[in-house]
Formats: structure tokens, sequence, C-alpha cells
């Protein structure tokens, strides 16, 4: 059964980016054998099944395709590190929240304690790569954990590039694929290696060679230059809400300058997900480890900005409904940080309607990917919002399982992920079961906004101009 690969691949960690990861270098490549371990049976027996852990386009048809072939999960992680000839580390570097750099740091716990397990039971030489985002120099600790280990790892930096709602699109064909190393025979052999496997779908102009410490820093420069973009952007919303410009017009007559480009330059509540806050306060934190304070202030300021913005949102939000909403149903459109998949790591929608809870307001929340389990474990865990701090939690958010329900006697509604099914909503039948005067906060700038208001909503959207009734 062996001698029908070539290279056997185990990817240590089971989550967002080692499962769809892997599933696409299984269908591309099969005769590489690749088997996905986690410590979590839970996890594991997700992939296994007909219900996948995550919600991404095409992936569950991707994974049945090969699962059993030459994809397989197992809890198996000594076993899967054994049989490897390249191992990858695909786990959780959250920001920590004690100690040392506390807020800002990423706790590279994980990766330490996948490097100490790889070097208490390989039984030969390994290639090891880096695919969780890591602080710049954390291959130097790996080496430093491996070296206690009599056989020889070569360690590698393959940071992932992937959207969320698009990662198997990223995936089958990426924009590029990066590949730092040492610059040493072994090292240069290693890259070669892993390269050889992207190669099987990959053009070879996409796929970049770089030294280890390159590799690791542009991952979050990466991600630091996106978030900038969004943050500059609705930066000038709250400009645009004060001077009657429209921040759309503006969006688009600036990103037709080609050295601008128009991408990342929709307006919004604010930017969520798991990456852009996290990966910010690590640049963050290295630039002010490294001495270099106006440096790190500058990148901060893309997180402060992001911050301000999901403020601005609800405060304008209980100014517009005559300045109180204690006791007022307002229907949640959407928790998931954007629209395709469930995923609800640092979502705006968490911060916006932590804010209307301290205000008393009583929101129902409808998303169709998102559960009430995964909506209270992403309040407890970024907020420390729970039953205990919030013994009325139950009462004053409330999962309603159709937008119907949502809406039905709702005083607003807050637009917070994007999702398609809300732009095609019948807004003239959702208005009349709505309280009066009913409103609409449109934190995508997704909604027809003058339809709403000849149909008698009042409407607030993001960096738009003031509309004065006759």
């Amino acid at each position: 059964m062996s001698e029908q690969f070539d290279i056997k691949i185990c990817c240590m960690g089971a989550g967002y980016v080692g499962g769809p990861t892997m599933a696409v270098i299984a269908a591309k490549c099969p005769r590489v054998k690749v088997t996905v371990v986690d410590i979590s049976t839970k996890q594991i027996g997700a992939w296994n099944s007909d219900e996948l852990p995550i919600y991404e386009p095409g992936l569950d048809e991707l994974v049945k395709s090969v699962r059993g072939k030459n994809l397989f999960f197992s809890t198996d992680v000594e076993g899967g590190i054994i049989e490897a000839d390249i191992i990858f580390v695909s786990v959780n570097t959250p920001t920590k929240t004690t100690g040392i750099g506390a807020g800002r740091a990423a706790n590279i716990k994980n990766c330490e304690l996948c490097a100490r397990k790889i070097a208490e039971v390989a039984k030969g030489d390994k290639i090891v790569v880096e695919k969780s985002t890591v602080p710049v120099r954390t291959a130097e600790s790996i080496k430093i954990v491996l070296a206690s280990s009599q056989y020889n790892f070569q360690v590698l930096s393959n940071p992932e590039f992937l959207a969320e709602g698009t990662a198997v699109s990223d995936l089958l064909f990426p924009s590029r694929v990066l590949i730092g190393g040492e610059q040493t025979p072994a090292g240069l052999a290693a890259i070669a290696k892993l390269v050889s496997v992207y190669a099987q779908w990959v053009p070879n102009e996409r796929i970049i060679t770089t030294n280890l410490w390159s590799s690791e820093l542009s991952k979050l420069v990466a991600n630091a230059f996106l978030a900038q973009r969004v943050s500059s952007i609705n930066s000038i919303t709250a400009l645009c809400e004060q001077t009657d410009a429209d921040v759309d017009e503006i969006a688009r007559a600036i990103g037709s300058d080609h050295r601008i480009g128009n991408k990342f330059l929709k307006a919004s509540v604010g930017f969520g997900g798991s990456c852009f806050q996290k990966d910010i306060l690590n640049l963050v934190y290295i630039c002010e480890s490294f001495g270099l304070p106006e440096v790190a202030e500058y990148w901060h300021q893309v997180v402060k900005m992001n911050d301000y913005q999901k403020r601005r949102f609800a405060s304008k939000m209980v100014a517009r409904m005559l300045n109180t909403v204690t006791g007022k149903k307002i229907a949640i459109f959407g928790f998931a940080f954007k629209k395709d998949t469930g995923d609800t790591r640092e979502t705006a929608s968490a911060f916006v309607v932590r804010d209307l809870l301290e205000e008393r307001a009583i929101c129902h929340v409808y998303d169709p990917k998102v559960t009430r389990e995964t909506m209270l474990e992403e309040f407890h865990y970024t907020l420390n919002i729970n039953h205990k701090t919030n013994p009325d939690l139950d009462s004053l958010v409330i999962t309603s399982p159709s937008v119907l329900e949502s809406v039905t006697g709702a005083h607003a509604i807050a637009v917070l992920t994007e999702w398609d099914e809300f732009v095609t909503l019948d807004y003239e039948e959702i208005f009349k079961v709505m309280s009066k005067p009913a409103f609409i906060f449109d934190g995508r700038n997704i909604l027809p906004h003058a339809k709403l208001r000849q149909i008698g909503f009042e409407v607030y959207a993001i960096g738009k101009p003031s509309v004065s009734k006759a």
C-alpha cells in the first residue's frame, strides 16, 4: 500500500488552515499521502463525518472526493509523525492574554509543543513546515527544540494566504506560494522537495522561495497592509457623514488609480477574523521589542481605527433610535465575520452586540451558518461575555432560526455580515411586521437604501450622505 505514494505528509492541526490546505494537496497530488492529525477526537470525528467542522464553499465535495484514498484524518499523532517525510505545523497561535507581551505578542506555545512531540517520536530525518502564522524568527525556536533529537530536521516557512469564504479557490488558484528556508545545501534541498509538491498544480512563476525570516515576516506584513486599507477607507466614512460625501463614490474614484487599485476599499462596520488584528498586534509587539516605537504606533493605529469604527456604529444606532435602545428588539443580520463562512472569530458583530447589551437592548441574531454554541463561544473567548458575567444573556441575546422571526416586532435591523440573502429579502413585508418607526443600519452598505426609504424605513448607512425628509 505504501509503495503507491512518493511522499507522505502529516499535518498537525485540523483547523481552518490545515484541513482545507491538506484536502487540496491530496486532490492535486494523488501520489502524496496526506494525514491530518489532531488531539481533538471531536474535530477529527467531524472531518470523518458528513458534517465537516468548518464551512467553505466547495470544501465538502473536495474532502469527500479524496478522503480514504490519499487523505486521512486521525488522532494518532505519533503514527502520523513517524510515517511522514514532511510535517506541517498548522496550529493556533493566539494573542497572549497574560505575561510578557500580553494583548499583542503571539503565543507560540502550540508550535513549540508540536516541535517537542516531533523530536520525541520521530524515527528519521524530517522536513518541518511552519504553516501557522508566527512571529519572525520562530523557526529558530523550533530548530532549538528539534536539536534535542538524534535526527536531522530542516525547518521551512510556508505561510498561508487564504481568505475565508474563498479558501478552496485560493488554494486551487493561488496568487503565490511562499516557501522560506535556510540558504544551505540541506535547506535548499528541503525547499525543492516542498516546491515539487506545489508544482503539481501551481505554475512555477507563482512559487516564491526566500530565506526563512523573509517568509515569516511577509505573512504578518501582508495582513497588516490589507487591514490598513480597510481602516483607511473606514476612517474616511466618519468624514463623509459630516460632509455629505459618499464613501462608495470616493472608493471608486481613488480605486480607479492603478497605483492604488480597487481591492479592500469597501467601507464597513470593521474587519474581523482570526488573522488581521492578531497579526498586526504581533507586528506591533515585534517592532516594540526591537526598539522601533514609531513603527509600532503606526501599525497599532490600524487596530485603533477598527475599534473606533465598531464603537461608532453602535453609538450611531443608539443616537438615531431616539437616544435609547433599552428594552427594544433589534434584529442582527449576520454574526460571521464575513459572508460564506461560519467563522466568528473577532467578528465585528460581537462588538456591536456587546455595546447594545450594555444599553440593555434585546438582540435577535440571525445567521445562516453560525450556531448559537459558536456565537456564545466567541462572546466568552473574545469579550468575556457569558452567563456568569451577564446572567441575563439568554434573554438579551436570542438566536433566531429565520429572518422573519428576527424582525417581527423589531424596532431596528443591523446588517453586520454581507450575506447575499440579505440583499434579496422582501423588505416591504419585513417593514409590515416591524415596530414603527422602523430603522435599518447597514453596516456593509449592501442594501438598496433609496428603495428602503420609499418603503418607510429610517436608513443609516456607513459613510453615506444624510437624507432629509421633505
